[in-house]
C-alpha cells in the first residue's frame, strides 16, 4: 500500500511505557558490535510486549505508517524497488560507475544496470560472505571490506573466532572489467579487519584507508592499542601486489577515554569511517569518540589538523560529509550502535543527531567549530531501529543540501546552507517491518547520483527515488562517471 503525506512534522504523543531514564541508559551503553552481526549470527531483534503495544498504538493513531506502508513527501516519487535475490544477508553500502550501481551485502555484492532508473536490472551477484562488505570501485577494481573473523581469505570461508591466530579479516579486491563475471584478484589482511574503507585514487595506484576498531588482548591480530588506520597501496595494473604501506597513529594520546570519564561515549580504539576530498587534500574522520580533520597531501602519511569531541550528545562518531565549499563538515552519531530505536521523544532531538561543524581558518590553523544538530523529527515506532547513517551531498551551487539514510527512519533530504538552522525538505520511508520486535531494517545508504536517489534498504532491497524540487533541480545537470561517496568529488570543477 502506498500513501502520500506531505506533512513531515508528525509529532508523537504516545505515553511513555518504559521509564525514559532506563531506555536512555540502555542506548548509552550499547556498543557498536550490534551494527555488525556476522553472517549466520542470530537476529539482533528483541521482543518486548509493551514496546509492541506502543508500536501498534502509534499505527492506529496515524502517528507512524502501517507495517511496510510506503509514505513520502510531495517532492519525491518512488520509481522502483528491487528486492533481495540470491544474497539473503543485510544490504549495506553503494557505489556507482557509469550506468552501474554496486550494492554491498553481508553475503557478497550485487551489480545493477541502472541505465533505466525506473527498472534496474541485475547484472551479476557474487557470493562472498564477510560482514559488512563495505564496497567501492575505481576503474576496473572493486574493493570489499571484511570485518568478521573468517577461516581464510576465500569467498568460501566460514566464521571462526578472532582468538585463533589463523583467522582472517581485511580487504578483498576484485577485477570488474567484465561486469557479468567479476574475478577475485587480491586480499590484504589488516589489523582488526576492515569495518569500512575509503579510496584515495591516483593515476597508477589506489590508496585505501582502512577503518577498524575494538581490539582485544585475546585477539592475536587485533591487540590494543589500535589508535590508527591501515593504509593499503594497490597498483592498478598489478592489484595482486596490494599491501599495507603504513599504519599512521591518529591518537597518540589514546583518543577519547569514554566511560567513566565521559559516560555514554564510546572509547576511541580506531576509526569507524573516513571521508576524503582529494581535490582539496582533506579528510574528515569519524572515530568512535572523536571527530578529525586531517591533510592527505601525502596520501601515505595523513596528518591531523584538528580534533573535536562531543561528550554531551554524541555516543559514537560514525561518518562524515564535507559540503562542496569545504567550509563545513557533517558528522553522524550512531547512537545505539545501529540496533536501537532512537528517533522518539524519549531520546530527544539532540542525541543520535548529525553534528554540523564549520571549518574556520586556513591551512594548518583550520578548526572545526560546532554550529548545530540535525535529527529527523518524523517519529518512529519503538520497534523501528532508527539511526543517522550514510548520505551524500546533492550538488547545487550556493546551497548545502544532503540526502541521508536513517535505517527505519527512511530517507531524509535536508538543507544545511545555514549551518545553525538545518531543516528537512523531503523524505521517504516505510512503516515498521514488524510490531512484534525491535528490528534492524530500512535504508543503510541513500545517495544522489546523476539525477536520482538510490537507497540500499537492509531488508527490502534497492530503492530508486526521483526528487523534484526547485531547490534541488539544478543538481540534475551534474553528471559523474564514478561515485564513491566516501571519496567526495569536486562536483563543479572537473
Amino acid at each position: 500500500m502506498i500513501s502520500l503525506r506531505t506533512n513531515p512534522a508528525r509529532r508523537r504523543q504516545l505515553g511513555v511505557v518504559a521509564a525514559a531514564a532506563g531506555l536512555l541508559a540502555t542506548l548509552l551503553t550499547a556498543g557498536p558490535a550490534a551494527a555488525t552481526p556476522d553472517p549466520g549470527d542470530t537476529s539482533t531483534a528483541r521482543t518486548d510486549a509493551s514496546t509492541a503495544q506502543q508500536a501498534e498504538a502509534a499505527i492506529r493513531s496515524g502517528e507512524v505508517p502501517g507495517v511496510d506502508e510506503v509514505i513520502h513527501s510531495g517532492n519525491i516519487t518512488h520509481l522502483a524497488n528491487v528486492p533481495k535475490d540470491a544474497l539473503k544477508g543485510l544490504n549495506t553500502d553503494l557505489a556507482f560507475q557509469g550506468k552501474y550501481a554496486y550494492a554491498g551485502n553481508y553475503d557478497g555484492f550485487r551489480i545493477f544496470d541502472i541505465s533505466n532508473p525506473k527498472s534496474p536490472k541485475t547484472v551479476s551477484q557474487v557470493l562472498c560472505p564477510g560482514s559488512q562488505n563495505d564496497i567501492s570501485v575505481s576503474g576496473d577494481l572493486l574493493f570489499l571490506s571484511t570485518d568478521s573473523s573468517r577461516s581464510d581469505d576465500s569467498c568460501t570461508s566460514t566464521t571462526q573466532p578472532a582468538t585463533e591466530k589463523s583467522s582472517w579479516e581485511g580487504m578483498k579486491v576484485f577485477d570488474i572489467s567484465d561486469k557479468r563475471n567479476p574475478k577475485y584478484v587480491a586480499a590484504v589482511e589488516t589489523a582488526c579487519g576492515s569495518h569500512t574503507h575509503t579510496l584515495v585514487p591516483e593515476r597508477r595506484n589506489v590508496y585505501v584507508y582502512v577503518s577498524s576498531y575494538s581490539p582485544s588482548e585475546t585477539f592475536p591480530d587485533c591487540r590494543p592499542p589500535h589508535d590508527g588506520i591501515s593504509v593499503i597501496k594497490v597498483p592498478r595494473h598489478a592489484p595482486e601486489k596490494a599491501a599495507v604501506v603504513n599504519f599512521p597513529v591518529l591518537f597518540p594520546d589514546g583518543g577519547n577515554p569514554g566511560a567513566p570519564t565521559n559516560p555514554g561515549v564510546s572509547r576511541t580504539t580506531g576509526c569507524h569511517d573516513i571521508t576524503v576530498l582529494p581535490s582539496k587534500d582533506l579528510a574528515a574522520g569519524a572515530c568512535m569518540g572523536d571527530g578529525l580533520l586531517f591533510s592527505i597531501e601525502d596520501p601515505e602519511n595523513p596528518r591531523i589538523i584538528d580534533r573535536v569531541q562531543d561528550n554531551v550528545n554524541f555516543a559514537f562518531w560514525h561518518s562524515a560529509t564535507f559540503n562542496q565549499r569545504t567550509d563545513k563538515v557533517v558528522f553522524t552519531d550512531e547512537l545505539g550502535g545501529g540496533g536501537a530505536a532512537t528517533c522518539n521523544d524519549e531520546v530527544g532531538p539532540d542525541r543520535g543527531a548529525n553534528g554540523i561543524y564549520d571549518i574556520v581558518g586556513r591551512g594548518d590553523h583550520r578548526r572545526l567549530v560546532f554550529r548545530s544538530y540535525f535529527k529527523i523529527d518524523r517519529p518512529q515506532a519503538d520497534t523501528e531501529v532508527c539511526v543517522a547513517h550514510n548520505g551524500s551531498i546533492i550538488p547545487v551551487k550556493g546551497r548545502d543540501l544532503m540526502v541521508q539514510a536513517w535505517y527505519q527512519g527512511g530517507v531524509s533530504v535536508w538543507d544545511f546552507t545555514d549551518s545553525s538552522k538545518p531543516k528537512e525538505i523531503g523524505y521517504f520511508e516505510r512503516g515498521p517491518v514488524t510490531t512484534d520486535a525491535v528490528t534492524t531494517a530500512g535504508p543503510w545508504s541513500a545517495y544522489y547520483y546523476n539525477g536520482y536517489i538510490y537507497s540500499n534498504d537492509i531488508a527490502k532491497g534497492l530503492d530508486v527515488l526521483k526528487l523534484d524540487d526547485r531547490r534541488t533541480d539544478p543538481a540534475k545537470r551534474v553528471r559523474l562517471d564514478e561515485l564513491n561517496v566516501q571519496t567526495q568529488p569536486d562536483y563543479f570543477d572537473r
